[in-house]
């Protein structure tokens, strides 16, 4: 099953296997699928004499295996062949059941994912083409794998049709935490980890006092801008921490990208990739999957609070971003997941035949208007605006494709649904004020970003949209405390502006240190 190129590969990267691991079996009656999954895990065995198969007696609606370690289950398991972008989360899994691999948590991530309450078993639908799936698949394994209590399915929707349906899951990743519904779409460790706290609950762990890591410059925020400052304030020989959720950001969520200047092509995931490359060049702490509850930046020495450490600096550098702006209507929240989505990359094959609607004409929107005219039947794009504000390539393909329409100066007003599908997007005609109700079966959402600065609202001047407000150096109105990129009012939500900002904020704290106006 898999081609020669990829054995050979795989025999450098088990390479080094201490434990002895088993891919434990179980089929099903459709003994075509238990073939071609035993012939695929025979594969993946022969690259390493570490690795072996064998074969169980249970039977299930889809044919899975279990990593055994040492002849004890690690509690991760796929339902389906991994193929596709989760055959990656499977070579990660096994490097990981033998204590390897550069995605395992530090030492403090580490331990709050072992005081978790389990017993519990966490089910990920994934769709073997989504870009999003594997790294909550990925997160949910290591979580699985260092906590005893806690099981992980990797299941591929594809081969357990009738249980999609059952649950009515529209949108991948999709996580259950036995029949609770814990996450749907994109999220990483730290996000999964706080939800899956607030739901088990922890054991206590150490004496609770939280650790203080005390820097010169802490950069809080892993995308472009905060890598940026990043780079330049270790250049500069501060002393440097990276405080994020996920390096990469937003970027990760970019299929292509090609106005990166210099860079012809290349896509979020790999630019994702290279930040971290680039921050591995230099002495920068980085502190990712962290969820930051507190910040006090009123003093000399700002310090912002995670869940068990605090961390100090002289000076901040916020670079946090911005996420997807939802529509605030009835009917949106009920149905993310079931009907109402954000990526089209991901969750368009769900409507694939299926009449849907796209609330946005920026480029986002058209561009997500194209890729769902290829896979349904009509799609209607709904514009607040009295015109599209897509570049005007986009606008002629859209136009060309003849299953597109658009509705200019239109309101969205709700979305109508029971709560497990959508039936329809109410809408008002902002010019006569009629409205009307589009029977659709799927909402995707692309009305641009809102900044990330919720945990400053109250102790940095920020604009009527949220955003933090800078000078020409990025300074903000706190002294020792800078912003760079989506989350400020910097115009142009761009990567290649936003490392110059980021960049720009570095050297400014530089300057200020210089001249001694930071303590």
């Amino acid at each position: 099953m898999l081609d020669n190129n990829i054995k050979d590969q795989l025999k450098s990267i088990f390479a080094n296997l201490h434990a002895s691991l088993c891919f434990r079996m179980t089929g099903t009656r459709d003994e075509s699928a238990v073939a071609q999954m035993r012939e695929f895990l025979e594969d993946v065995a022969a690259s390493s004499p570490r690795l072996s198969v064998e074969t169980a007696h249970e039977t299930g609606d889809a044919p899975e295996f279990e990593i055994i370690r040492d002849h004890t289950p690690t509690g991760v398991t796929f339902c389906g062949i991994p193929n596709g972008h989760e055959f990656t989360t499977l070579l990660l899994a096994v490097l990981n059941a033998d204590g390897q691999g550069k995605n395992l948590p530090d030492p403090a991530l580490a331990s709050r994912i072992k005081a978790l309450r389990g017993p519990v078993r966490l089910r990920t639908f994934v769709s073997l083409s989504c870009t999003n799936c594997p790294d909550v698949a990925q997160a949910l394994n290591v979580i699985a794998l260092l906590n005893p209590g806690i099981e992980h399915v990797v299941t591929d929707g594809a081969v357990v049709p009738e249980t999609v349906k059952e649950l009515g899951i529209q949108s991948v990743p999709t996580v259950y935490a036995g029949d609770h519904v814990l996450s749907v779409g994109r999220s990483s460790l730290g996000d999964l980890l706080d939800k899956l706290e607030v739901l088990l609950g922890t054991e206590e762990a150490g004496d609770g006092v939280p650790v203080v890591r005390e820097y010169d410059a802490i950069i809080l925020g892993g995308g472009p801008a905060g890598v940026a400052a990043a780079v330049y304030a270790a250049r500069k020989g501060f002393r440097t921490a990276v405080v994020a959720k996920t390096i990469g950001g937003q970027v990760k969520e970019t299929s292509g990208i090609e106005n990166l200047i210099s860079v012809p092509e290349t896509t979020g995931t790999k630019l994702a990739s290279d930040l971290r490359e680039h921050l591995s060049r230099y002495a920068i702490d980085i502190f990712e999957n962290r969820t930051v509850t507190a910040a006090d930046i009123s003093g000399p020495r700002k310090s912002l609070t995670c869940a068990n450490e605090t961390f100090t600096a002289r000076a901040l550098v916020i670079a946090t971003g911005a996420g997807w702006r939802k529509l605030a209507v009835p009917g949106e929240s009920e149905h993310i997941g079931h009907g109402v989505a954000f990526c089209t990359h991901c969750d368009g094959p769900f409507y694939a035949g299926k009449r849907v609607a796209v609330v946005g004409g920026g480029n986002s929107g058209i561009e997500a208007a194209i890729d769902l005219a290829g896979i349904c039947p009509h799609v209607d794009v709904f514009e607040f605006m009295d015109s599209l504000k897509a570049d005007g390539v986009l606008q002629d393909k859209a136009r060309s494709m003849g299953n597109i329409d658009f509705h200019l100066s239109t309101q969205v007003l709700g979305i109508e649904g029971d709560g497990k599908s959508v039936s329809g997007i109410k809408v008002k005609d902002r010019l006569s004020d009629q409205e009307h109700l589009y029977p659709v079966e799927g909402v995707f959402v692309q009305i641009g970003l809102v900044a990330n600065s919720a945990l400053f609202k109250e102790s940095l001047s920020l604009n009527r949209a949220g955003e933090i407000t800078v000078d020409d150096r990025c300074r903000t109105s706190v002294k020792g405390v800078y912003a760079a990129g989506d989350v400020t009012d910097v115009p142009y939500k761009q990567i290649v502006v936003a490392m110059g900002e980021g960049a720009k904020a570095a050297l400014s704290l530089f300057e200020d240190s210089m001249r001694g106006e930071l303590e």
